[in-house]
């Protein structure tokens, strides 16, 4: 059996880069945070071949003098760890592995500058080897260079990817740390072209705004949040904005970039009755809480990390993501846009046609409402909501009906403007102070019968079980079990009733009622699922949400119907009042606006 020896140190350090040094953003990531806790306030990054080649940051931080550039390149050597006390660091990078790491896969040269010296000194580390250790000239501050990352390494070096999907990775890199300190300016370049460039001092939404997407300025909302010692800020997009894929949700925790399922999966619960599946919000989000209340060491990039009490910290994002997003009241995120506006055409003027051909049509009467069918009285399920709306907004008598107490040039002050007509027995057309409002009839309604329903306490009757007539038994493996059996008393308070069955099942007494038919088993392997990926228990929570999302479409107005005047106002009075009414169940907005310099344009005055 071959003997146990200590590794050469060499050796150790390319172990370690295995874990640090991953690709040339892990890099960037440890050189940019490095820069951040030297106290900068200004950080330049220059890349070349998407880092492959070249790594440059540059700093104006405290900077470091020659005996201390020697000992950062050794391992476990940090000046972020003031004490003993891990659990309450700080700092963004404390293990004292990266440049060592950095250095032993790599041609690493640090130039280094206190503000109070004169001169500065420069170390140059070429794959583990110290090549050089001399004074250098440059401003206070310091410059680090890798170049030539995993050169003599084949075996790595053929595994990373493109140029410019490594490009990609630094620059997202470099976005998200920017987030994170607004009171520092970056600035990147990558192959001579500056791709980022940030002013310090910059305020938080306003700095989001330029790095994520400058529609968010318009169509998001502030968060600014406390529950306890928790702090939440940041800039979340109205449902309507969102993208296909999930990677525009920044996440932070005390300053520090993140991708925790636990954060993601909160984002996911607050935005679930508001955007379709397969949809995604578009926002950044920072929590602040003490630093004991956090565990950030338990992944090597720091990427990842552990609350002390999970459900509090859910808990508090989807409440306060959902009431910010309620406060933008009708908002959408649905400016005229440019294609669609392009196709408004300018027909020509067709010749007028002749008396003879006027009288040889047939006459055909204007269309009356006779066909009109009122509203049924009720839908299944929705109970007393849905009867008190139709009673109160819907049931109107058959014929026409103008507005009947506000004066026209009042009237055009709502937000909403008033109903001037129907088109395609679908979309209503008002005039509003500023311009032309279409509105989606069933969308709207869709929304305000989901918000009405949630009002009337739909959700509490939701929660009433419905006893099985034979009892399910479920099989899943034991710590599925454990987890599900510490959360029943939480599940019953949604109306499912579990009971341990043996060491690898649970029985199922109850389903909530209003989940009618379903499959018990697939619903229980959901939220063991969920339990293994969050530690909580709302996964029901948001099923039941996506149910009363499906009654609030099928009890809406339908596409096709006919409204009278008077039904389409209450419509949009009802919109101007209701929170989160600018998007339907489904994300897609529920109105637009033609503005009165739009239809100018149309018709060539501007």
């Amino acid at each position: 059996m071959p003997t146990i020896r200590r590794l050469p140190e060499h050796l150790v350090n390319r172990i370690a880069a295995g874990e640090v040094v991953e690709r040339p953003a892990s890099a960037l990531k440890e050189l940019v945070e490095n820069a951040i806790d030297a106290g900068s306030t200004q950080i330049t990054v220059r890349l070349a071949s998407g880092g492959l080649d070249l790594i440059e940051v540059t700093d104006d931080g405290c900077g470091m003098v020659p005996d201390q550039i020697a000992l950062a390149l050794e391992r476990h050597a940090t000046s972020k760890l003031p004490d003993e006390h891990i659990e309450l660091v700080a700092t963004l990078g404390f293990r004292g592995e990266a440049l060592p790491s950095i250095g032993s896969v790599a041609r690493l040269t640090i130039e280094s500058r206190p503000h109070d010296s004169e001169e500065g000194w420069k170390r140059v580390v070429d794959h583990g080897i110290v090549a050089v250790d001399s004074p250098a000239a440059l401003p206070p501050g310091t410059r680090i260079r890798v170049e030539d990352l995993f050169g003599k390494v084949p075996a790595r070096r053929k595994f990373l990817r493109s140029a410019r999907s490594e490009y990609a990775a630094c620059q997202d890199v470099v976005r998200r740390l920017a987030m994170a300190r607004p009171d520092i300016g970056f600035t990147m370049e990558h192959d001579g072209r500056r791709v980022i460039a940030v002013q310090p001092r910059e305020e938080l939404a306003s700095r989001v705004a330029r790095l994520v997407a400058r529609e968010l300025a318009e169509d998001g909302v502030l968060i600014d949040a406390e529950r306890g010692t928790a702090r939440l800020t940041g800039v979340a997009g109205l449902p309507t904005y969102n993208r296909g894929v999930a990677d525009h949700q920044y996440l932070f925790v005390n300053g520090r970039p993140v991708k925790d399922r636990l954060l993601v999966g909160a984002v996911r619960g607050a935005y679930s009755d508001m955007l379709a599946r397969d949809r995604h919000a578009v926002l950044a989000l920072f929590l602040e809480i003490p630093p004991e209340e956090v565990d950030v060491n338990v992944h090597p990039a720091k990427t990842e990390v552990r609350f002390r009490d999970p459900s509090f910290i859910r808990g508090f994002l989807v409440g306060a993501l959902r009431h910010a997003l309620e406060s933008s009241g009708q908002r959408s995120a649905q400016p005229a846009a440019a294609a669609a506006m392009n196709m408004w055409q300018v027909e020509p003027v067709a010749p007028a046609p002749s008396l003879g051909s006027l009288f040889a049509r047939e006459y055909s009467p204007p269309q009356t409402r006779s066909d009109y069918q009122p509203a049924p009285s009720r839908v299944s399920e929705a109970g007393a909501a849905w009867r008190s709306y139709e009673e109160s907004v819907m049931a109107q008598p058959s014929g026409r009906a103008e507005p009947a107490t506000d004066e026209p040039g009042e009237a055009l002050r709502y937000p909403l403007g008033v109903a001037r007509g129907q088109v395609a027995g679908t979309y209503i057309v008002a005039e509003a102070e500023d311009g032309l409002v279409i509105v989606d009839q069933h969308a709207a309604h869709e929304r305000l019968v989901l918000e009405r329903l949630k009002a009337a306490g739909a959700e509490d009757a939701m929660a009433r079980s419905q006893a099985l007539l034979l009892p399910e038994v479920v099989e899943l493996e034991e710590a599925a079990c454990d987890a599900l059996e510490d959360k029943t008393a939480d599940l019953a308070r949604f109306g499912l009733v579990l009971e341990r069955f043996g060491p690898a099942a649970m029985l199922v007494r109850a389903v909530p009622s209003v989940l009618g038919k379903s499959d018990v088993h697939a619903l229980v392997r959901d939220i063991a699922d969920d339990l293994a990926r969050n530690g909580d228990a709302l996964l029901l929570g948001e099923k039941l949400d996506l149910v009363l999302a499906t009654m609030a479409c099928h009890g809406s107005v339908r596409a096709g119907r006919s409204l009278s005047v008077a039904e389409m106002n209450a419509l949009l009075r009802e919109m101007e009042h209701t929170p989160r009414s600018g998007q339907c169940n489904h994300g897609r907005p529920t109105w637009v606006k033609l503005a009165h310099h739009d239809i100018e344009k149309l018709f060539g005055r501007k």
